[in-house]
């Protein structure tokens, strides 16, 4: 892979599918970790389906403090350490979790945005913010993986913050996470076409 792929694939617009472009920062810091392209592909792809989590939740409930680009940045960033741990690209695994932390910190992102490489796999942890559970649900329904454990905490945190019942905010994050699926095999697709391996 030659330095100028990385960012080409986190930034160059794209008609389908239609995804956002990485944030900046995020993009440089792929390519210089040396980022395989198909992982750039992943962190796009997921990148966008936050994006669009973002885009229904915030009017929504409005009064739900989160912080978005803190969102968008971890989604774009969660799986950086499968830059060390290349076949969890392809297989099963975890280590890139922690290793991503540390790579992340390594390269002076602060550990507050550096904790989306350990957290977007472990939603149930003590102190799990809001912000974690958005990254890790983007990063489910990108593909249209569908996590009831993991849908019950988002629904939970948005009743609390609004006190509307619970059952309603769950059928209207069912219908918005059905609609982001409904694009998955495109994502999936779009991921699979670039090569897990550095050219």
């Amino acid at each position: 892979m030659t330095a100028g792929d990385t960012p080409s694939i986190a930034t160059d617009d794209l008609d389908d599918p239609p995804l956002r472009p990485l944030p900046e920062r995020a993009a440089l810091l792929l390519g210089q970790v040396g980022a395989p392209p198909r992982l750039v592909a992943h962190l796009r792809a997921v990148h966008d389906v936050a994006a669009q989590l973002l885009e229904w939740v915030r009017p929504r409930c409005p009064g739900l403090e989160l912080d978005a680009e803190a969102v968008l940045f971890g989604a774009a960033t969660h799986d950086i350490g499968k830059a060390l741990h290349p076949a969890e690209l392809s297989g099963p695994g975890a280590r890139h979790e922690a290793a991503g932390r540390e790579l992340l910190l390594e390269h002076g992102v602060p550990a507050g945005l550096a904790r989306f490489a350990g957290t977007h796999a472990s939603w149930t942890a003590p102190g799990t913010g809001v912000e974690d559970l958005l990254v890790s649900l983007a990063d489910k329904v990108w593909k249209n993986k569908r996590v009831p454990e993991l849908e019950d905490l988002v629904v939970a945190r948005l009743a609390e913050t609004d006190g509307r019942p619970a059952w309603q905010w769950f059928m209207e994050l069912d219908e918005a996470l059905t609609a982001v699926g409904e694009d998955a095999d495109r994502r999936l697709a779009y991921q699979m076409s670039h090569p897990l391996g550095r050219r």
